[in-house]
């Protein structure tokens, strides 16, 4: 869609970042996409206007990889025009196209490489006997009531055959700042990381190696490309006898495996390789690998690579690669993608991750985190992520103590009323127990994002939360034994004068500063012990930067060795296409005058 906000200044709102560019592209060459209806297109080619009238539109979904348009030109002539993935146009093409496919096949190799969007054209004439008998077919199955896709897909195919190459279109996508950064940290944490992509595979190795996924020092990569069982167990089976040349024990889980079925769930070990490797599969033989006994073996060759790239790949397939790991692997899997292309891949993983983009808010409405950029992703799993864990576990661990506490002291006393019953406590001391005392601080604790144990987060907020909890307590306490409200309300308040003797006996006061100390002395124990004798990564980072704060000055980062640009494939970041919203003109306004027309021959 063009619109003209400021005279003389089209913007176009484009289906997806591709086709906007593309328009945008043919604009400052000469060809003007001026304005557009549900009947008719407007262009400007080379300063003369010209128009054509819109007559189908073969939508774009994830299993055809294209789409056409058929228009009818302003010199009659009927006119199909198609884009789409090379794989799939390349196998339609008419055949006196072979010698122009083969040069602009390789031309796409080579935008591949240098990690740009690839995209094929093509057209056909259509004669206008042929057009009307297929029409007429194609309305019939936009009516039909049963199985109305599968004869939709067919009546395409019968129409979008014997297409002349027109050629192809690369386009550049950078990539977003501090992603191969931020990759380089999450490799460092031990979180491996999957490409699932619908990208051409030399565009898929570029964005391997532009993001830091794969580098120059790996001892080997290994490509799967068979088209059928056996040579794909092949592939895989010779990748696992490279990363471990010892042949397999009888109670190695693959073996295991085929000899019996194992019982569900089944988990395959963790194995170390003796280096490091990549794995690139293209989503035809992955096909093949997601299928029976087969999936053992690509989750087991997959998880002892570094990095794994799958190329060509439907949302489906993104999906099942997901679930293949939730299935055989004891991990977390966390899914980010910024496509709609990426929802079924979103939803399948432990937790999903939305990015904001100009692909759309699909990614972002069906993910549990969403932000603006890729570069996050380290805070959300390095800094919230491990705060969320230790609130959790001081949240658990609280409550089981403030609950044992309260059950204990009962059954302690219950030796000194000879099982009678009777509480220690008061009535309305037991209501504020957990109503307020042990409720507010840790619902206080829990509002930060800080480690709650650690005082150098603490904030002034913090503070008031921990020491006016103990106040509030005392306050609470003076005032529900206090002897005004025992005199109004003697039947409820029988414990008159019991605070005031309790808390002037130092012996309660010994009581409460041992408990105290006994309680964190095994926190506060624990943490300088740990870090000393049984240290974490973490412990050992943050050690190291405190002896870096006082030595010299941190070096200057250097460059990069790759460049810093991402890639997706077009005719795999779409979701369907808006073929029959466009067609039927209910959210268009017509920016053509009223009194002109326009005539076509017939």
């Amino acid at each position: 869609m063009s619109e003209e906000k400021v005279e003389g200044e089209l913007v176009y709102q484009a289906q997806s970042p591709d086709e906007g560019a593309l328009v945008t592209a043919a604009r400052n060459f000469g060809f003007v996409f001026h304005s557009r209806t549900s009947e008719i297109i407007m262009v400007i080619e080379m300063g003369e206007t010209k128009v054509y009238q819109l007559l189908a539109i073969l939508d774009f979904s994830n299993v055809r990889k294209r789409m056409s348009v058929i228009v009818r030109t302003p010199e009659n002539r009927v006119m199909l025009f198609c884009k789409g993935a090379d794989t799939i146009l390349c196998q339609l093409l008419h055949p006196s196209c072979r010698a122009l496919r083969d040069v602009t096949m390789e031309h796409l190799d080579d935008f591949a490489t240098e990690g740009l969007r690839t995209l094929m054209v093509a057209y056909r004439e259509l004669d206008n006997s042929f057009f009307s008998a297929w029409n007429k077919k194609h309305s019939e199955a936009c009516l039909s009531l049963e199985n109305r896709e599968n004869k939709i897909s067919s009546v395409y195919e019968e129409i979008e055959k014997d297409l002349m190459l027109l050629g192809a279109t690369a386009i550049e996508d950078k990539l977003q700042d501090r992603v191969p950064e931020t990759i380089i940290t999450l490799n460092k944490a031990k979180i491996k990381i999957w490409v699932l992509t619908g990208d051409k595979q030399e565009t898929a190795v570029n964005i391997a190696y532009a993001c830091n996924i794969f580098d120059d020092g790996m001892d080997g990569l290994f490509f799967v490309e068979g088209k059928d069982n056996e040579t794909i167990q092949q592939e895989l089976r010779s990748a696992i006898d490279e990363m471990k040349p010892q042949p397999l024990p009888e109670s190695d889980p693959i073996n295991s495996c085929f000899t019996r079925k194992p019982k569900l769930p089944f988990r395959i070990p963790e194995e170390v390789p003796n280096g490091n490797y990549g794995l690139i599969i293209n989503g035809y033989s992955l096909a093949y690998a997601l299928e029976g006994n087969l999936e053992l073996e690509l989750i087991r060759t997959a998880c002892m690579c570094k990095g794994v790239i799958c190329c060509r790949m439907t949302p489906l397939q993104k999906a099942q690669v997901v679930e293949l790991v939730k299935r055989y692997k004891k991990a977390v899997t966390l899914a980010i993608g910024d496509g709609a292309n990426d929802v079924s891949m979103i939803k399948a993983a432990h937790i999903g991750v939305g990015i904001s983009s100009q692909e759309g808010t699909q990614a972002m409405l069906n993910s549990d985190f969403a932000f603006s950029q890729f570069q996050y992703l380290q805070r959300l799993l390095l800094v919230h992520g491990r705060w969320s864990y230790n609130r959790m576990c001081k949240f658990l661990s609280y409550f089981f103590y403030k609950n044992f506490a309260f059950t204990l002291v009962h059954f302690w006393y219950s030796f000194y009323n000879g099982f009678s019953a009777q509480t220690v406590y008061d009535t309305w001391f037991i209501t504020f127990y957990n109503l307020v005392y042990t409720s507010l601080p840790v619902l206080g604790l829990s509002l930060f994002d800080q480690i709650a144990l650690e005082t150098t987060y603490w904030t002034a907020i913090s503070h008031y939360i921990t020491w006016g909890s103990l106040g509030f307590y005392f306050c609470i306490l003076n005032f529900l034994y206090s002897d005004g409200l025992c005199l109004m309300f003697p039947n409820v308040l029988q414990f008159l004068g019991v605070a005031r003797n309790t808390l002037s006996l130092p012996l309660l006061w010994l009581s409460v500063a041992l408990s105290v100390v006994l309680c964190i002395l095994p926190a506060v124990g624990y943490q300088f012990l740990k870090p000393q004798f049984c240290p974490f990564i973490v412990d050992k980072v943050i050690d190291r930067i405190h002896r870096m704060k006082h030595s010299l000055p941190l070096p200057s980062q250097t460059k990069l060795k790759h460049s810093s640009t991402r890639r997706s494939a077009y005719a795999f970041s779409h979701k369907q296409g808006f073929g029959p919203l466009i067609t039927s003109g209910k959210f268009m306004k017509s920016k053509l005058p009223k009194k002109r027309h326009f005539s076509f021959q017939k």
